[in-house]
């Protein structure tokens, strides 16, 4: 890895608050002088762009916001998107629990039996800010400091001609809701709609390195994401139609797209763990080889 990317590793994987992206922007500054910082109307979304979407080949995102820290990770089965809602709606089933039991305490307490059920909805809300604005979590190597240094290692890996050719856009604000990648997509409306946007997100833990293709990327692209990665025998790559996967980053916004990430497979079928909790600590560089190798071919071949 460069230098850059060791450094991100071992010192800017805690990206949550303004005052840590500001400082992680100065770092990418520093090394890049010439990015772009796109603001949405009201400064809460700030992505990080190098080189012009307007005149790319092909656009490659990554988000560089973190989560807070969780005591159960996300899991995400892509091709069982039954499991993966069901995995959802039971972690729902404790917050519920926990919310009925401390507005039965507060209407206990305060002798306000008439507002249980405010009391109730109010602990529920509180629960889902702190999952999103609570504690941040420490180790985000997979999610997603592996997209980032994905990126960086991309642009280390192509030549000055190459890299003018394309545009490298670190979104913020994906854990809060796809913020960013649609601010972006907002700004340069005209220009996406036929743009190819390829997006890293969880890369670096599994050996199962899964390209979704939206349906209008996946006629276009599919065949030559395949010879791409020809070859690759360190890990499996898999080229899949999005129409029958379930993995929600920040490609949704952009209408022609490919979401790129990693998995583990188990007998029910290929899974993603660990992340959003102190565990997300797996970086196998084998991975953003093969992931930068294959994306230099592809870009060859255009």
């Amino acid at each position: 890895m460069t230098d850059l990317s060791k450094e991100i590793l071992e010192k800017y994987q805690v990206r949550k608050t303004r005052k840590q992206k500001t400082e992680f922007i100065e770092l990418m500054r520093a090394h890049f002088p010439n990015l772009k910082v796109e603001e949405d109307a009201l400064g809460y979304s700030r992505n990080i762009v190098i080189g012009n979407p307007n005149t790319a080949k092909t656009v490659f995102g990554a988000h560089y916001d973190t989560c807070a820290v969780m005591p159960i990770p996300n899991f995400i089965m892509p091709k069982n998107m039954l499991i993966s809602f069901l995995y959802a709606f039971v972690l729902v089933i404790p917050m519920f629990i926990i919310a009925a039991l401390v507005s039965k305490i507060m209407s206990i307490v305060l002798d306000a039996a008439d507002m249980v059920s405010f009391f109730t909805l109010l602990t529920y809300w509180l629960i889902l800010v702190l999952m999103i604005f609570g504690p941040a979590n420490k180790h985000t190597v997979n999610d997603n400091t592996s997209g980032v240094i994905t990126l960086i290692e991309l642009m280390n890996a192509m030549t000055e001609e190459e890299r003018a050719q394309n545009c490298f856009v670190f979104f913020d604000n994906e854990e809060k809701g796809l913020f960013g990648s649609s601010t972006f997509n907002k700004e340069h409306k005209e220009v996406m709609k036929e743009k190819l946007l390829i997006n890293f997100d969880c890369v670096s833990d599994g050996d199962y390195l899964m390209l979704i293709l939206n349906k209008r990327a996946h006629p276009e692209y599919a065949e030559k994401m395949k010879a791409a990665f020809e070859g690759v025998t360190e890990k499996t790559v898999l080229i899949e139609d999005a129409k029958g996967v379930y993995y929600p980053s920040d490609q949704k916004n952009f209408k022609k797209n490919i979401g790129v990430a990693s998995f583990k497979k188990s007998k029910l079928g290929l899974y993603m763990d660990r992340i959003h909790t102190p565990r997300d600590t797996v970086m196998d560089e084998q991975n953003i080889s093969v992931l930068v190798s294959g994306m230099k071919n592809f870009i060859s071949a255009e």
